[in-house]
């Protein structure tokens, strides 16, 4: 919408309705008016869901390589790093939430469309496994575009990884939640993103494996309306809850509490 200077005034996608920076920040990142969730990142997450001060850091120094010599990588990377303030698409961590102790995990689409390189892969890994050997509840949230195709066959050997660490996890009888963001597809939604005890996902993400003008385009058909979003994946049983961010906070909690042993 061009207001009378000229400029483009920042709407709401959902209902059109004006953006206001400071209430959607207030609201957590949603639509004040109609709740619609914008992307939000890790540093605003924990925020949100962790007790002040509480979250602690761990495998902060990981950096990806360029397993295949693929030329430019190391540019992009550079760029990413400094769009999104972090060395990659993932932050992992210890914090409490009203005051029960777990692992954190946080994805940034920012980073390269949340893609899953090595690092990735090792950190989340290395969240699982530590929430085995710890028994500490980890909790995961995902966005991402799937595997990082310039790190070609490393990339997707990630898959196998974080599926085996989440293998463990489960073993050792520790629970694993996942919150699944707008968008969660790919080789994220292949591997561990489906293996927690409990899927949740927030309003209107779209989840799935590949996306929706790539199926279009396969089966040459229309897909239904609100395909592959959170609300169509719920009732076809792929998620267990959607939960607003406003209750996310109090419902995992008292997860936390329902499945101590």
């Amino acid at each position: 919408m061009a207001t009378k200077t000229g400029k483009e005034e920042k709407t709401c996608p959902h209902c059109g309705g004006p953006y206001d920076e400071k209430a959607v920040a207030a609201a957590l990142m949603t639509c004040p008016a109609c709740g619609y969730h914008y992307r939000m990142e890790p540093p605003e997450r924990i925020a949100s869901i962790a007790d002040p001060e509480s979250f602690v850091e761990f495998s902060a120094n990981l950096r990806s390589l360029n397993p295949i010599d693929l030329s430019g990588y190391e540019e992009k990377l550079s760029e990413a790093e400094a769009k999104a303030q972090m060395k990659d698409a993932v932050v992992t961590g210890t914090c409490t939430i009203e005051g029960k102790p777990l692992i954190l995990g946080l994805m940034s689409f920012q980073f390269m469309g949340g893609s899953m390189g090595s690092v990735v892969g090792e950190k989340v890994s290395r969240a699982l496994l530590k929430g085995a050997e710890e028994r500490l509840p980890v909790l995961i949230y995902t966005t991402s575009g799937g595997a990082r195709m310039q790190e070609g066959i490393f990339s997707l050997m990630q898959m196998a990884k974080t599926s085996s660490a989440a293998a463990e996890l489960d073993k050792a009888g520790v629970p694993f939640f996942i919150v699944l963001c707008d968008p969660t597809t790919g080789g994220v939604t292949a591997s561990f993103a489906m293996l927690a005890d409990v899927i949740m996902a927030e309003p209107g993400a779209l989840i799935g494996f590949a996306g929706p003008r790539v199926i279009e385009g396969t089966i040459r058909q229309s897909l239904p309306e609100g395909f592959q979003r959170a609300e169509f994946q719920l009732e076809k049983g792929f998620v267990d809850t959607i939960v607003p961010r406003r209750d996310q906070r109090r419902i995992i909690s008292t997860l936390i509490d329902l499945h101590r042993s």
